[in-house]
């Protein structure tokens, strides 16, 4: 398995590191709400998915020592813990709300809030296209949540909430140097997620029974797993070769949501997904040409999707 790893090229590597990292979240996600509908709280669960992840480091933080600790850049681990501890409880809560299709379509809005943020808070050259691009991903989000139909939920809120924190997070923080190691950035988001979530989880309460134990276990642990694989797909690929592999999350979730809790998404979503899938998709790829071409105005696609703390 070894020689055929070291033979694959590195955007190879990246798109099946970040092919695998969407199955474990689809299933993160499935026991969530399996959770959620079992009468668990998503600020409860979001406090469990910290504990459980940041245990499961122990022993590979015994084995690095003080490397598993050791940083010089404390405040974008803070940021970064922050903000995806909010994208975490937003995550938690929202899928337990929504349809697993509906909750991970509205969630790809993530570069759409980046082109924003970039614009109005460092100031970053956006032209015309991307702009347009943008406006059109969102007119995708209202064909999906729908305001003023009987269908619309106010839950779809909390997806987008997730998106911008983490788009935000990635604004202001950038990509992290090669110098912190997975570990390090695993090991503090763990601590600042587990000291964020607890008060919450203890406004909500309630004990858990052995089944619910198995899921949030299981839950930390994959969610552990899956980050350090989204971490180092990002790190192996180029971005512009790796993150349209993490739209394959959406069917993913549509099939784990069909089979485990008989969801079908309607056309709306279908057609609202399709839209702000196609408008991120060439926000990324638009970026990385004016990359290539040497434009150090534009916003870097390794910037708009870095991250996921959130899983």
């Amino acid at each position: 398995m070894k020689p055929f790893w070291a033979d694959l090229a590195p955007n190879t590597k990246g798109a099946l590191l970040m092919t695998l990292s969407g199955v474990s979240y689809s299933f993160i996600a499935a026991m969530v709400k399996e959770l959620s509908q079992n009468g668990m709280d998503g600020f409860e669960i979001a406090f469990f998915r910290a504990l459980f992840g940041f245990v499961a480091l122990f022993p590979f933080l015994a084995f690095a020592g003080k490397a598993g600790f050791r940083t010089q850049h404390l405040d974008k681990h803070v940021w970064r813990g922050v903000l995806g501890s909010v994208s975490v409880v937003c995550a938690y809560v929202g899928i337990g709300k929504l349809a697993l299709a509906n909750y991970t379509a509205l969630s790809f809005t993530k570069p759409l809030f980046a082109v924003i943020l970039a614009y109005f808070i460092i100031g970053e050259q956006v032209r015309w296209r991307r702009w347009a691009a943008t406006i059109i991903g969102f007119l995708g989000v209202l064909v999906m949540i729908r305001p003023g139909a009987d269908t619309f939920s106010p839950w779809a809120f909390l997806a987008l909430g997730d998106a911008f924190s983490i788009a935000f997070l990635i604004t202001i923080v950038k990509k992290l140097p090669e110098t912190e190691t997975e570990l390090v950035m695993m090991f503090y988001y763990g601590i600042i997620a587990i000291l964020i979530a607890l008060p919450l989880a203890l406004w909500a309460w309630r004990w858990p029974n052995p089944m619910e134990w198995l899921l949030l276990a299981g839950i930390g642990l994959v969610g552990a797993y899956s980050q350090y694989l989204w971490i180092r797909a990002f790190r192996i690929g180029e971005a512009s070769a790796v993150a349209p592999f993490d739209y394959l999350r959406l069917l993913f979730a549509g099939l784990i949501g069909f089979v485990l809790f008989s969801e079908m998404p309607d056309i709306w979503t279908i057609g609202g997904a399709v839209i702000v899938v196609g408008s991120t998709v060439y926000i990324a790829q638009r970026e990385a040409r004016l990359k290539r071409a040497g434009d150090r105005q534009a916003v870097k696609a390794e910037a708009i999707a870095s991250e996921r703390p959130g899983v």
